[in-house]
């Protein structure tokens, strides 16, 4: 792998070197020489040169774990614990006893909440521009519920197979039990774990903001242009809200400090704005506002009846479906739907795994670069 490090630097030195002649005192020159080398670095991706790519992320990478296993072995006390911790919880996991029912619940909890902050995380990760996971995942999960509180007159629905098919429980619940908070706790987990995902997906641009004031950049330097024009891509395709972003990037250029930052958008996000978004949909989808709803559609004129029956139609299926058993299936529409909506977010997750790969290889060549002008400057 040494070998070829050096086999890349000598393949970049000779594509700049050119460029690499100009003098460093000259600053017409140095920007052209700066453009050039940024040019050459976005030239990197998968699509145009896919072997010198793969080799650079596989550089970088290499780079990467180097360091960060100094890092950890500066901190071996640390490493040490947890891993002893992890020794400990493996035993724990493996060994039979009565404590198995526990760790299998806390082992199902875990993978639910996981799953929760992985699709917060997706939603406000890359500056904006990721999966709005509310209305795909969480949106429809809490109408759903919603739906078949009203239907049921229990939120006890049976587990398994709860929360991946809502099945009313057998034993009928108090007439009038369905309150606005009865169905507000039983989503309160996965929303205020969607919320700290989200949550957490802000601290990219915090931290890249404070590195960048951390490295003494200043606003003529590369580094900095890069990620202001970076930031201006990023704030002209996000949606809905660049506040938070912008929040992020202020804290970490103005050096707040982590948990001060951190602890005021969990706050925000996993319990203000995620109770608001929460009950916003629970009222949405309540019984009484559904049957007004109906009623509201059905007096629209010509075509209101025919949109009304199509309506009841359709919660009428819904309502069915909460009667029935998994072995019975999903309709063929659904299927469809199911089929398409799947493949799209897996499109999207091998896209955004092809942009790490043509930015780690990216961050190798200006590697490369960085060193090529620091031997030029000590000569």
């Amino acid at each position: 792998m040494a070998e070829n490090g050096k086999n890349c630097e000598q393949r970049l030195s000779g594509m700049n070197k050119e460029q690499h002649n100009g003098s460093f005192t000259d600053p017409s020159s140095i920007n052209e020489r700066k453009r050039r080398d940024r040019e050459e670095r976005q030239n990197i991706v998968l699509w145009r040169q896919p072997l010198v790519t793969l080799q650079y992320f596989f550089l970088e990478i290499l780079i990467n774990l180097k360091e960060w296993t100094v890092k950890l072995w500066h901190r071996r006390g640390i490493v040490v614990s947890f891993l002893l911790l992890l020794a400990v919880l493996t035993a724990t996991y493996y060994i039979e006893g009565m404590h198995q029912q526990y760790v299998r619940y806390m082992e199902k909890k875990i993978l639910w909440c996981a799953y929760w902050v992985g699709l917060g995380i997706l939603s406000s990760v890359g500056l904006g521009t990721g999966l709005h996971t509310f209305l795909l995942y969480l949106g429809p999960h809490i109408a759903s519920v919603t739906l078949a509180a009203y239907e049921c007159n229990s939120v006890n629905f049976p587990e398994p197979p709860y929360p991946d098919q809502i099945i009313c429980p057998d034993e009928e619940g108090i007439k009038g039990s369905i309150s606005l908070w009865t169905i507000m706790s039983k989503v309160r987990l996965e929303a205020c774990m969607w919320g700290a995902g989200t949550a957490i997906g802000e601290l990219p641009p915090y931290f890249m903001a404070r590195a960048a004031r951390l490295s003494g950049a200043e606003p003529d330097d590369e580094d900095y242009q890069e990620f202001e024009e970076m930031l201006e891509h990023a704030q002209s395709a996000q949606i809905p809200n660049p506040l938070f972003d912008l929040a992020g990037i202020t804290c970490g250029h103005f050096l707040v400090p982590f948990w001060t930052f951190f602890g005021a958008t969990l706050i925000g996000k996993a319990i203000v704005k995620m109770h608001i978004q929460k009950l916003f949909v629970i009222i949405t989808f309540s019984k009484h506002i559904v049957d007004q709803m109906v009623a509201l559609i059905g007096s629209v004129p010509s075509l209101g009846p025919s949109l009304q029956k199509l309506f009841q139609e359709y919660l009428e299926a819904q309502r069915q479906k909460l009667h029935h058993k998994t072995e019975e299936g999903v309709p063929q529409g659904e299927n469809w739907l199911s089929w398409i909506f799947e493949n799209v977010v897996i499109v999207m997750v091998c896209y955004f795994i092809l942009s790490i790969i043509n930015s780690m290889a990216q961050s190798y060549v200006k590697r490369i670069q960085q060193q090529m002008y620091s031997e030029e400057k000590t000569k």
